[in-house]
């Protein structure tokens, strides 16, 4: 922390005798001896002025049980503390009976005044090199995609900002979103089969059910959801095109379900991501305004609390008689009661969140959009998806998402440094996804296990793409 930089400079100078000739007359310092005193035998320093919060004291207390008690705290001969009173607290906190101390004997009445203020001043007084900062905490992650960087003393927010991040709602770019033709897309992925994309999975199954997720998981858990389930409209009549673009149909609810179904078959959808998720951790659900109504009751069902409800606005309007509609909303859940993961921060850390969005659709007027439409009817635009990663996760943490359609959860998570779960139904939006990440990461993927699907079953599937 940065009240306890200075420290290890002093310790160099305290330990060169000729360089610790104290002035006013003071006397040299002997040498340091590390004691080990009971904390209730330690007193604060009455008039110090550096405040701890409590989220810095967590800090503290989370580097401490990382790295040990590194930084002894300095007392004077009454055992009044001069340096180290957030160790101190942070050591209580963690139920330590005893801190390491060095006693200073040398220091006068003003000195003891003066080094109180100097030792939290002279490390503020201090700059990074942000170039080398983003390098050094970019080296961390690459070494153990699972250390928790924060560890650092540095912010989520701050972290993705200096390594990768752009301005939340900025465009992104385009490339991130195109698909891979389907022609070049090999057909490889079958039912049951989960694959490795470098730090990834995908596994081909139902959303619903549970022994595909657990196999998906392996144990572990998903700090975040972001999640688009189909909306039980058919894709056809309701996706833009105008007619001009045949859109596949999805695997299940794409129109064929009764609203009582249809909530029932969100409920079994969403059950396996609260069970699979860490407490406290923010789930978003995307739905249209028409089925807003069964997602509500199925939220109700898995999830402790809505946190927010978001408008995701696009540039035009998509299909529709009566206004059409130029927005779609994403819910926001959250599973359990811990302490959810807020990097935005009411803009302190310079990512300004309201619960309105404004990202381009993939129907907005331009090249390509015809064929990005015939390969997935409602592809999410990947910056939009990395903001949301951005909000409520860090990096190396997994995010989930059972519907994988078109893979934009996994190249979010891939561009953010965080690590994707993703399950898809659909052998021929495997293959995409698949081949998707792989000219994106220009990396190739690995079958961790092979599935019990038939090639009939997968013949059936890409005869239904055609």
């Amino acid at each position: 922390m940065a009240q306890d930089l200075p420290l290890a400079i002093v310790f160099c100078i305290l330990r060169n005798r000729e360089a610790a000739i104290q002035p006013h007359g003071a006397k040299p310092v002997t040498d340091l001896h590390i004691q080990y005193r009971p904390i209730d035998a330690l007193r604060p320093y009455p008039k110090n002025a550096r405040t701890h919060s409590k989220k810095q004291i967590r800090q503290i207390a989370a580097s401490i049980t990382e790295f040990g008690f590194t930084n002894p705290v300095l007392v004077d001969d009454d055992g009044t503390i001069l340096a180290g009173h957030g160790r101190v607290e942070a050591a209580r906190q963690l139920g330590m009976a005893t801190v390491p101390c060095v006693q200073l004997s040398s220091m006068t009445k003003a000195q003891k005044r003066a080094y109180v203020l100097a030792d939290n001043k002279l490390a503020l007084n201090a700059g990074w090199n942000e170039e080398l900062l983003a390098e050094e905490l970019g080296a961390l992650m690459d070494e153990d995609i699972s250390f928790d960087v924060e560890l650092t003393g540095f912010s989520i927010a701050e972290i993705d900002s200096l390594i990768e991040a752009p301005r939340p709602e900025e465009p992104g770019d385009p490339d991130d979103d195109r698909l891979p033709d389907q022609a070049d897309v090999p057909a490889r992925c079958r039912p049951g089969d989960i694959w490795q994309l470098g730090p990834h999975r995908l596994a081909c199954g139902d959303a619903r059910d549970e022994a595909v997720i657990a196999a998906l998981m392996a144990g572990e858990r998903a700090r975040m959801v972001f999640t688009d389930p189909p909306y039980n409209v058919p894709v056809d009549g309701h996706v833009g095109g105008l007619g001009k673009t045949r859109h596949r149909e999805f695997a299940m609810a794409s129109g064929e379900m009764s609203s009582d179904a249809f909530t029932t078959f969100l409920t079994d959808a969403l059950r396996p991501l609260a069970d699979h998720a860490v407490d406290g951790s923010i789930h978003f659900v995307c739905m249209d305004w028409r089925h807003m109504g069964e997602l509500m009751a199925a939220g109700g069902a898995v999830y402790d609390e809505l946190k927010n409800l978001i408008v995701w606005v696009k540039d035009n309007g998509g299909m529709g008689s009566f206004y059409r509609s130029r927005h779609e909303l994403i819910f926001a859940f959250k599973k359990g009661t811990a302490p959810h993961t807020n990097s935005f921060e009411l803009g302190q850390h310079g990512r300004y969140r309201t619960n309105v969005w404004q990202y381009r659709g993939v129907n907005t007027f331009g090249a390509g959009r015809m064929d990005e439409l015939s390969m997935h009817p409602t592809v999410k635009p990947v910056q939009m998806i990395a903001d949301a990663i951005r909000d409520v996760s860090a990096r190396g943490e997994i995010v989930l998402d059972t519907f994988g359609g078109s893979g934009s959860t996994l190249i979010s998570a891939h561009k953010t440094g965080r690590r994707a779960r993703l399950c898809e139904i659909d052998p021929v939006y495997c293959n995409r996804i698949i081949a998707r990440w792989e000219r994106f990461a220009n990396d190739e993927a690995a079958q961790l296990a092979c599935g019990t699907g038939h090639a009939d079953t997968e013949r059936a599937a890409t005869e239904r793409a055609a």
